[in-house]
């Protein structure tokens, strides 16, 4: 009657686990009310971004070539992918651990030994072995083994998370760097422009000058205009060359010749709206979030493999196989060896080697689960600030669109009654320093809007569905 027992205990054993169980920790409180205090309700259209890829969501058609090239060449990114190769090895190699090795061998002897026979002649012989054999195969009752092959399955789910986020956040500064460049395209642009037109006015103002019919302090207020514009232009286009070396570094080589052309930055707002969705909608969304949750797992499954130390290990060896010292009588039933036993390896007193293993793994649980709640509140922090932004910068840019149409409107009348001689050229100054700072401001607000939008992009986890 014991016999079908022990079996059957042995199986109950080996279904045991010593690790935490793993249970999400849930959000802080305060954390979850960071999530949309600000935004209003979902623009009317809006998609989940993670239902929505780049090329679905950015209309510039130079800023979708850009990513995909970045995407296939980007080095940061080529480490990524290594690391998820890397750590499936891993895995493979502690997740064989878990089955009995089995391995073959053939061998054949010659000897000579130095005693003699009763006829005076050394002793020689043949032996010829071959068989297979279990090396040392652990029964794994306390489920160390399995708490390790655990620990190295999260270990790759998290690099795999871990490389979606490192392509979420390509794409993101991509996208940034990006607007930086056509912002300085485009203020330089407008800083040209200026500096012609100013260059133009300096001609008049001398000739003015030069004819008695106005100030030698009209002349130099001109001048004033001119110099302003050449400082502004000098350093667009130091940034400019700035964000252009970013955007090479991140798409990890030259641009090639057949680029498409770039849209203005008025022309560059996102297909689609994006929906805010739950704050449990970013949990099963951003990969980093994933990644830390894996993390945790992982750390929680070695906890489990450190408390399995004090508990005795068992492991098994065995072998079959043939032996003879006669070739042609190798694979006959006198011949047939065979050998299997259990070793026991019984922890007794160790210096606290073992109870320090366990306060590392539960320390690195706690440091997991403290990186995990971090990862929350930054991704509800990022989506928080996305959405307000969503909706300030919006109402910002129009505002500033209606302060540039007046000053405008300023700078036209200010002309005509400086030529009519109803004010002086101070007026006229002022003008056109308020409607050259504004205007620039405009296409900056709109690069700003912009990059907002793309960083509401990535804070929801956009274009990268879970696998």
């Amino acid at each position: 009657m014991t016999r079908p027992i022990a079996p059957l205990a042995l199986l109950l054993l080996a279904g045991c686990s010593l690790a935490p169980q793993h249970v999400r920790p849930e959000p802080l409180a305060k954390t979850a009310e960071w999530y949309a205090p600000e935004a209003a309700a979902d623009p009317a259209g809006s998609v989940r971004a993670t239902d929505i890829g780049y090329d679905a969501f950015f209309p510039d058609p130079r800023l979708r070539s850009l990513i995909a090239l970045s995407l296939e060449r980007n080095r940061d990114l080529a480490v990524s992918v290594a690391r998820i190769a890397e750590a499936r090895g891993l895995w493979r190699i502690q997740g064989a651990e878990q089955g009995p090795g089995l391995a073959a061998s053939a061998a054949a002897v010659r000897s000579r030994a130095a005693t003699v026979d009763t006829g005076g002649q050394p002793v020689t012989g043949n032996r010829a072995t071959i068989g297979v054999a279990v090396p040392a195969f652990e029964l794994d009752f306390w489920g160390r083994v399995r708490n390790l092959t655990a620990a190295a399955r999260s270990q790759y789910l998290s690099t795999v998370e871990g490389e979606r986020a490192a392509r979420l956040a390509l794409i993101r500064n991509l996208a940034g760097a990006y607007y930086l460049a056509r912002e300085a395209d485009e203020r330089i642009a407008l800083a040209e422009a200026t500096l012609k037109s100013r260059e133009d006015g300096l001609r008049i103002a001398r000739r003015r000058l030069d004819a008695g019919v106005t100030s030698a302090l009209d002349y130099r207020q001109s001048e004033s205009l001119l110099t302003q514009a050449e400082t502004e232009l000098a350093a667009l286009k130091l940034a400019r060359t700035e964000a252009r070396n970013q955007v090479l570094v991140l798409i990890g080589g030259e641009l090639p010749a057949d680029m498409p052309e770039a849209l203005p930055l008025s022309e560059q707002a996102p297909l689609k709206p994006l929906a805010a969705g739950l704050p449990s909608d970013l949990l099963a969304a951003r990969p980093d979030i994933i990644a830390a949750e894996e993390q945790l797992k992982a750390a929680r499954a070695n906890v489990g493999a450190a408390r399995a130390a004090f508990f005795p290990s068992i492991s098994l060896t065995g072998n079959l196989g043939y032996a003879s010292s006669d070739l042609n009588g190798l694979f006959t039933d006198s011949g047939l060896t065979w050998s299997f036993g259990p070793s026991i390896d019984l922890p007794i007193f160790d210096w606290g080697r073992r109870k320090g293993n366990v306060d590392v793994a539960v320390a690195r649980q706690d440091i997991a689960v403290a990186s995990y709640e971090s990862t929350v509140q930054q991704a509800f922090r990022e989506v928080s600030t996305g959405l307000a932004g969503r909706q300030h910068l919006a109402e910002e840019v129009a505002a500033q669109e209606r302060s540039a149409t007046a000053q405008r409107q300023i700078a036209r009348l200010a002309r005509i009654r400086y030529r009519e001689g109803v004010a002086d050229y101070l007026e006229v100054l002022d003008a056109e320093r308020n409607l050259f700072t504004a205007e620039q401001s405009l296409i900056s607000l709109r690069r700003q809007e912009l990059d907002n939008l793309a960083a509401l992009y990535a804070a929801l986890g956009g274009g990268l569905p879970p696998n």
